[in-house]
């Protein structure tokens, strides 16, 4: 008799388990030491109430923000993991790959907002600024924490339909898209003043990383 072996390759997914309960921890942590804010966080998107509270700069960098910052950064790296995944680009189980991009996110996001910083600084609109970006912030966290519970029910199970992908990536868009449009009502008395530079801002910060990002990507 003739016996051949074969490697048989299991993917452990023990890794994505940890940071998905490393979120979990954080959000726990997070709503109890600042339970009046969480709460109000979590009525983003039917009241502006959050946001007309905590506008002040000072609380872009509170562990508040820092602490569901990381989450929303896990968070949007599984679904690119996953989508990738999904067009065939990438193992949703590869977590080398996951390292990858969180680290490119995140670079990204941090370098993007330190360039916005000096802008502003030279611009002198400091202020605005950040309170733009605080707002911005407030609502792509407030996604990534939709998103989370998606990601888990994603990767730990292996159907996919074009509808609920595609639907995903459409409501996520148009997420963003009214981020932006709620920013300028808030501020478009402030921003008629200053059209001039919000218009170089949007084009230079908003427009041009995006498209770079994308050309890289498709390109590689």
């Amino acid at each position: 008799m003739d016996f051949s072996l074969e490697q048989r390759i299991l993917d452990s997914k023990d890794w994505a388990t940890v940071l998905f309960v490393l979120c979990f921890v954080l959000i726990a942590l997070t709503k109890t030491f600042f339970e009046v804010r969480f709460n109000e966080f979590l009525k983003l998107f039917v009241t502006d109430k959050y946001i007309k509270i905590y506008k002040d700069p000072s609380h872009m960098l509170s562990w508040f923000t820092i602490s569901l910052f990381f989450v929303q950064l896990i968070s949007f790296a599984f679904f690119i993991l996953i989508l990738l995944n999904y067009f065939g680009l990438a193992s949703k189980t590869d977590w080398i790959k996951y390292i990858q991009i969180i680290t490119l996110l995140g670079v990204f996001v941090l370098s993007k907002y330190l360039v916005e910083k000096i802008i502003a600084t030279s611009f002198k609109i400091e202020d605005f600024m950040e309170q733009f970006n605080l707002q911005k912030v407030s609502y792509r966290t407030f996604i990534g924490l939709l998103i989370l519970p998606v990601n888990i029910i994603l990767y730990y199970n292996d159907v996919y339909s074009n509808v609920i992908i595609y639907g995903i990536v459409l409501i996520m868009l148009i997420a963003n898209v009214l981020t932006y449009l709620i920013s300028l009502k808030s501020y478009q008395s402030l921003l008629i003043s200053k059209m001039f530079y919000f218009i170089l801002y949007l084009c230079a910060l908003e427009i041009a990383p995006y498209y770079f990002m994308y050309y890289w990507f498709t390109r590689r």
